[in-house]
């Protein structure tokens, strides 16, 4: 049990860190060029795993990291990119609350963990406690932003899934870096053919590129695959829930924002509905029947110098 709540703990760190991401990137990051936003981010996180394992990919890794390469990085970060610029942080966040629910039926149809009742009533707590947290009734929201975030919503689960019925016999770190680098190099040549010249970056635009790239990206996603190493999909799909959570509390610290009771009751919901799916003694929420392993320890890793083929039986 100690072990599971040490990996709930680590995959924490990334929906904290995706949770101050729509606060930097609609404070500091330049409008208008969510496609060089979103190369400028994965690529440099990339490398840097790269360059913390050096591992290269090898048999079907190399399509493996194109597709998910698209689907967790490339296309969801210029999705992610557009909705910050055209909504607000609470209505993206909203929406984005519903990913534990998708995750939870995606992981059902590719990886036979078939949600109990348990972690449904806790998604569906969750997205209740969110809505409450962040929804006044008096926002407006650009039909744009919203789409652009249901389909981040809907690629990035699908991409997760995927991650964690490929990952078995993978390096987290390695995987994870090629995963940014295509993405990025996809990003690129789009990013010059649609939106022209890369964007001026100021000093602030630099440091903000800076934290998103190494805490926001290289750190989050390597502690988040990690977590689907080890966990269900349906408790990772829940711990995402503290992302808006720490929108909230990221308002009360930088903006000087009080909390209401109304968001009071929803932070109690969305903190009971990450309990409703925590592992078990045996490594899964209550009503998760899992089929399938889960793979290696983060850090564990192969034979130097190459990615595994999964594909490949001895």
């Amino acid at each position: 049990m100690e072990a599971n709540v040490r990996w709930v703990l680590i995959t924490a760190i990334a929906p904290v860190a995706w949770g101050t991401n729509y606060y930097v990137t609609h404070a500091y990051l330049p409008a208008g060029a969510p496609l060089y936003g979103a190369a400028i981010r994965a690529l440099p996180a990339g490398l840097l795993l790269l360059a913390l394992r050096r591992e290269r990919p090898r048999g079907s890794w190399w399509w493996k990291a194109v597709v998910l390469g698209v689907l967790n990085m490339g296309g969801f970060f210029a999705l992610v990119y557009v909705a910050a610029q055209l909504l607000p942080t609470s209505t993206a966040s909203t929406i984005m609350a519903a990913s534990p629910v998708a995750m939870m039926l995606i992981a059902w149809a590719l990886v036979a963990e078939r949600p109990g009742p348990l972690p449904l009533l806790g998604a569906a707590a969750g997205i209740g406690g969110v809505c409450l947290m962040l929804l006044t009734g008096t926002v407006q929201a650009d039909a744009r932003g919203v789409l652009a975030s249901a389909a981040a919503l809907t690629m990035s689960s699908l991409g997760y899934i995927l991650t964690k019925r490929w990952g078995a016999g993978t390096d987290v770190l390695a995987s994870t870096s090629w995963q940014l680098i295509a993405g990025g190099l996809l990003l690129l040549p789009l990013a010059a053919a649609v939106e022209g010249a890369p964007p001026a970056l100021d000093g602030p635009a630099v440091l903000g590129f800076g934290y998103v790239t190494v805490v926001a990206t290289a750190l989050a996603f390597a502690a988040w695959f990690a977590g689907l190493r080890h966990l269900p999909a349906a408790t990772v799909g829940l711990v995402g829930l503290l992302n808006p959570v720490t929108g909230v509390l990221l308002g009360m610290v930088v903006a000087g924002e009080s909390l209401t009771l109304r968001q009071i009751c929803g932070l109690v919901l969305v903190l009971g509905a990450i309990l409703l799916g925590r592992p078990s003694a045996h490594g899964r929420p209550a009503g998760v029947r899992r089929t399938r392993p889960g793979g290696l320890l983060l850090g564990s890793r192969p034979a130097r110098g190459v990615l595994p083929d999964p594909d490949e039986r001895p």
